[in-house]
């Protein structure tokens, strides 16, 4: 093998790890996004014209996330939308991927949400920016579980860390991030 066809394997293989970087940080940004009510962090995970069908709301990309935003917030107190096992096949500016996702929320009444499925994808680089392009939500399981509580001293230790914001405010926006707060100034 010559070093010309090296540097042209090289190349293809680390515009390949780019554009699988950009696709995963556009799937956090959405997961991010829905968590934080963070509806512009949400949006930027979309091409405008992006269509999301979720089962129990479908549309334009606007339209899902203000659905999605507002649904949380009147129906849970705390939620999570974690990801898992990804795959993408790259095809230049088109990419098809597969996205396992866990989802958990603290219904405001009856016992928690949770919920397990798939985002089926197609992404789309667009002036050089990737984007969802199509979404469909398959929710392969969708339940609710009964919450154990734990005994008094783990649960004050676990919760001294918090609370859970939905919003700005959250923690994991503290910029830099010292002793658990932003530093002062």
């Amino acid at each position: 093998m010559s070093e010309t066809s090296l540097d042209r394997d090289l190349l293809a293989f680390v515009r390949a790890a780019k554009d699988r970087q950009e696709i995963q940080d556009c799937l956090l940004r959405y997961t991010r996004g829905v968590d934080r009510f963070d509806r512009d962090l949400m949006l930027s995970a979309y091409h405008p014209d992006a269509v999301d069908q979720h089962g129990v709301a479908e549309g334009d990309a606007a339209t899902f996330v203000d659905w999605a935003i507002g649904y949380h917030r009147q129906h849970q107190l705390r939620h999570q939308h974690i990801v898992t096992n990804h795959t993408v096949e790259l095809d230049g500016d088109v990419a098809h991927g597969e996205t396992y996702y866990i989802f958990w929320g603290e219904n405001r009444e009856g016992p928690p949400s949770l919920c397990f499925g798939r985002y089926v994808d197609r992404f789309e680089r667009r002036e050089g920016r990737w984007g969802i392009a199509h979404r469909v939500c398959v929710n392969e399981k969708v339940g609710t579980f009964n919450d154990v509580a734990l005994p008094a001293d783990w649960a004050h230790a676990l919760s001294s860390t918090g609370p859970c914001r939905r919003d700005r405010d959250d923690i994991s926006y503290a910029r830099p991030l010292v002793d658990g707060h932003a530093a002062a100034g």
